[in-house]
């Protein structure tokens, strides 16, 4: 029986994939009681996603091919997250509500990752993008105004 303060992320199998090998590293120990796969690359990432099965699959928007990657991901029924540095533009984040992202994370609240990811199991892995908007909302306020 699991602890009463245990995360319910505990042993969870997650694939992180972004062309940073420290972002990389920040998620591993963001999620360390996860198990954390890593890809630096669109053709591993593609390998990793066909050969195991996630329970989330966290994303880099721009780099490594992240929309054709979030494709197949949400293909194999996986909870995607997407995230992003500064580049994020109102396209970007459409495309990735379109295409089935469940949420989106600026790398520089990458700190909250535990906390979000545990917010979308609470939600039986359906997006929350209502609660995110709401979280980040100073964010998007910075970004593309009131």
């Amino acid at each position: 029986m699991a602890e009463k303060n245990e995360s319910p992320l505990k042993d969870k199998v997650i694939l992180a994939v972004d062309d940073e090998p420290d972002v990389l590293d920040t998620i591993a120990e963001e999620l360390d009681m996860c198990i954390v796969h890593k890809a630096t690359d669109y053709d591993t990432a593609v390998q990793y996603l066909v050969s195991y099965t996630y329970d989330f699959v966290i994303l880099d928007i721009m780099g490594v091919n992240g929309f054709e990657l979030l494709k197949k991901s949400v293909h194999r029924g996986f909870p995607t997250v997407m995230l992003t540095a500064h580049a994020l533009s109102l396209e970007s984040l459409k495309e990735s509500i379109k295409l089935g992202a469940v949420f989106f994370l600026p790398k520089e609240k990458m700190g909250h990752l535990k906390e979000f990811l545990e917010e979308v199991l609470s939600g039986g892995n359906k997006p929350i993008w209502q609660k995110v908007f709401v979280k980040l909302g100073d964010y998007f306020s910075k970004r593309f105004g009131p």
